[in-house]
């Protein structure tokens, strides 16, 4: 996971202020406890390591129904929690509420929904008014002898012409020429679409090139009593679909420090960023918004780094790769973007601390759609991996196509 991370706000004393750009290793993740104590240097007292408590834990698999789903907090209060149940590209809201004290949230039913995809969202202030995030998301347990597919992107959603549609299915698939087979994708107006697998448990879709604005997109899951590996049949027979919206691509130059929005080819705007330090640099190539986040949680240690950053409040979040490239807002560096590059991975845009849509991050983020298309040049790391995130436009149509499981 590569996360975007920085320093801290500045004070008037000079030993602060050489302290804070000491500490610009900057790095991004979510969720996740420990790293650079900037409140501790400023003479604050320290925040709890993990102020938001969340079972099950972030990333279980196979979840049993009966499992308790609780948000908590040590002190303060819950501020906002979000709940939802995601099955066949449909999220259901699920009710519940916060205890009279603010220190726990639960839900009105306590039996979670088998074949499921959870996804929790909670803000809390601590007992010094600081805010701080978590989102982490769980999938409950498909029945023995049955594998389902989790869906991207939403049913009825918008999105940017980038948008890949990708099934990430509960069991791997042994037969994946029976599973490619039962899966339908089409597009109004017409355009070629298709499959390439990602290992044996992960099917993606797409056209040539970027969708065309106001495209219609149909997917039909005809999966039900579909063997996908020896006796293990599919569960579902569900449609869905989606609209793409405008077009937006916008183009991250590493080594100029800016990153140009394009709306319908049109330059909108000509952005100030700060991207990934030499030791930590940015990948190259195009990537995809996977996920929006108003504010969120990054710890270092939930990327594989040490304890050098833990910022609970990051703003303006917008996921770009299953391994933690953000596009975010950036209060703790403020002289970064435009001049020099002191993250851990991510994109950072000006922001100020809480968010503010007059900020160039706010802008950005009020303005973009999942599947909007960010892409990196001139960064000295790698190009991204086409199954890292909705990486597959990186691969050339030749080599998009040789991915189907079907001759």
């Amino acid at each position: 996971m590569r996360h975007a991370l920085g320093s801290a706000r500045r004070a008037g004393a000079a030993l602060v202020a050489a302290l804070t750009w000491a500490a610009l290793l900057a790095g991004c993740s979510s969720v996740g406890s420990g790293g650079l104590d900037l409140d501790r240097i400023l003479g604050k007292p320290p925040a709890p390591e993990d102020a938001i408590r969340i079972t099950p834990d972030d990333g279980g698999r196979d979840v049993r129904p009966g499992t308790r789903l609780r948000v908590q907090v040590p002190g303060g209060h819950l501020e906002k929690v979000r709940v939802t149940r995601s099955q066949d590209a449909q999220d259901y809201p699920v009710p519940g509420r916060i205890s009279a004290d603010g220190l726990t949230w639960k839900p009105d039913h306590e039996r979670l929904a088998l074949a499921a995809r959870y996804t929790v969202d909670a803000v809390a202030l601590d007992s010094h008014g600081r805010r701080s995030a978590r989102h982490t998301t769980f999938t409950t347990l498909v029945p023995d002898e049955r594998f389902i597919a989790y869906v991207t992107p939403e049913n009825r959603s918008v999105v940017g012409t980038g948008m890949i549609v990708s099934l990430s299915f509960s069991r791997e698939i042994a037969d994946r020429a029976a599973v490619e087979r039962a899966v339908h994708v089409t597009a109004r107006p017409p355009v070629d679409v298709r499959p390439h697998w990602f290992g044996a448990s992960r099917l993606d879709f797409r056209p040539q090139r970027y969708w065309k604005p106001g495209t219609e997109v149909s997917v039909e899951l005809r999966l039900r009593d579909v063997q996908g590996a020896p006796g293990v049949y599919g569960l579902q027979y569900k449609r869905f679909g989606f609209t793409v919206g405008r077009s937006q691509v916008s183009l991250v130059d590493a080594a100029k420090h800016t990153m140009e929005v394009r709306r319908d080819g049109e330059l909108l705007a000509t952005v100030p960023v700060t991207a990934g330090a030499p030791k930590h640099p940015t990948y190259n190539g195009k990537m995809v918004v996977m996920d929006m986040l108003e504010v969120t949680r990054m710890n270092s240690r939930t990327v594989g780094f040490g304890g050098e950053y833990d910022i609970p409040d990051v703003p303006h979040a917008m996921k770009l790769t299953g391994s933690g490239t953000y596009l975010h807002g950036n209060y703790w560096a403020p002289d970064a973007p435009g001049r020099v590059n002191v993250s851990h991975g991510c994109v950072g845009l000006r922001d100020v601390k809480g968010g503010s849509s007059g900020t160039p991050a706010g802008w950005f983020f009020d303005r973009s759609l999942i599947g909007d298309v960010v892409e990196v040049v001139n960064s000295k790391d790698k190009t991204v991996a086409p199954d890292n995130g909705l990486g597959g436009w990186n691969l050339n149509w030749q080599e998009w196509t040789a991915g189907s499981a079907v001759d």
